[in-house]
């Protein structure tokens, strides 16, 4: 038998990323996480969460644009 559901409030799984309920309604509304609506409120699953997590780990030697080589001469 299947484990009882977690849900999440929009506030509760938004406070969870440390992200804004706003950034959350867009990740929702652009698919890159589940959420439910119940009536008027809308409901998250702790297991999509989690997995949204997962899915936005940063594969390791693909940030290096953020740190560029300095050319030339460096005070020293």
């Amino acid at each position: 038998m299947d484990a009882p559901i977690h849900w999440l409030s929009t506030a509760e799984a938004a406070k969870y990323l440390g992200i804004t309920p706003r950034t959350l309604y867009r990740f929702i509304d652009e698919g890159q996480i589940a959420g439910y609506r119940f009536g008027r409120v809308i409901r998250l699953k702790q297991t999509d969460v989690d997995g949204f997590i997962e899915q936005s780990r940063i594969a390791p030697g693909t940030l290096d644009h953020l740190y560029p080589e300095v050319v030339g001469d460096q005070p020293g």
